[in-house]
């Protein structure tokens, strides 16, 4: 099972470089996301995939009896989750920033017209 999770982490890690890489910022954003999802799925794969008790240890032993589930991993991706919508919405706002000023999400564009001095606010 963690292999098929390293694989797919693997592939939204590839998908999210490719996109990144990309000259729009749309692409961007979705590039962001995806390698945000493709955190998650590592975090979610380090943990163990197997099932388990939880993690509570009854009363009158010392130890629990048997496999045990681990919380921090679940926790983990819970706060990646929340950091990860909490950037989107950020990303979000920026891009739509810079599209309302120079009138293009197009990252050659937005080049060309920086360095020509041209469109620039007071």
């Amino acid at each position: 099972m963690e292999a098929w999770l390293a694989l797919a982490a693997g592939g939204l890690t590839a998908g999210a470089v490719y996109l990144l890489l990309a000259r729009s910022l749309v692409h961007f954003v979705f590039g962001i996301v995806l390698l945000s999802n493709a955190a998650n799925l590592v975090l979610f794969a380090a943990g163990r995939t197997t099932w388990g008790l939880p993690a509570l240890i009854p009363d009158g032993m010392s130890e629990p009896d048997g496999p045990i589930a681990n919380a921090l991993p679940q926790a983990l991706i819970l706060t990646a989750i929340v950091i990860g919508f909490g950037l989107l919405c950020f990303v979000l706002v920026l891009v739509d920033r810079v599209r309302r000023r120079w009138e293009t999400a197009d990252i050659d564009q937005i080049h060309e017209k920086a360095l020509s001095g041209k469109d620039l606010e007071p």
